[in-house]
């Protein structure tokens, strides 16, 4: 029960980013993973809902992925109260701690319009599976489908 609450909580909220971001053709939040490592989702989701705080175009086409995360991170901070939790290089990775995300994430969902569609929540469960596997179960999948060629290597 504890993970059905759980991926719905997941669900609502990457549906309220995919809808805060829309208009940002860069940024396309499938998954508390890859989707956020370049910084730009980060900066959309802020920018998204308060657009007084900086200009988009000059952190989108400017600056390297580390500099857009502590750009964002900065802008929460000292605009939202919200601390600095995750540091921008281990962000800035092929796959960052979804947890993490997930926190951050939630921490930003907590102070901002929380205004979510019906629309946008059944676009999230329209997303192909793969595209919401973590980590975890990437690595789940492998190694069952290793142990299977070693089970089948042995019966020869």
């Amino acid at each position: 029960m504890a993970g059905l609450q759980q991926t719905n909580s997941e669900m609502i909220l990457l549906s309220w980013v995919r809808q805060s971001t829309r208009n940002y053709p860069q940024v396309n939040v499938i998954n508390f993973t890859s989707s956020w490592s370049d910084g730009l989702a980060f900066n959309a989701l802020l920018h998204s809902h308060r657009p007084d705080l900086f200009d988009w175009n000059t952190v989108a086409s400017q600056q390297s992925p580390v500099q857009r995360l502590d750009h964002a991170f900065n802008i929460a901070r000292q605009h939202l109260g919200i601390e600095k939790l995750l540091d921008p290089e281990d962000v800035a990775t092929a796959c960052p701690d979804k947890k993490s995300i997930l926190m951050y994430v939630t921490s930003l969902f907590q102070v901002l319009p929380q205004k979510i569609t019906m629309e946008a929540i059944r676009e999230v469960e329209m997303l192909p599976r793969h595209s919401r596997v973590t980590r975890e179960e990437h690595i789940e999948v492998h190694e069952q489908h290793f142990s299977q060629e070693v089970s089948f290597t042995f019966l020869l």
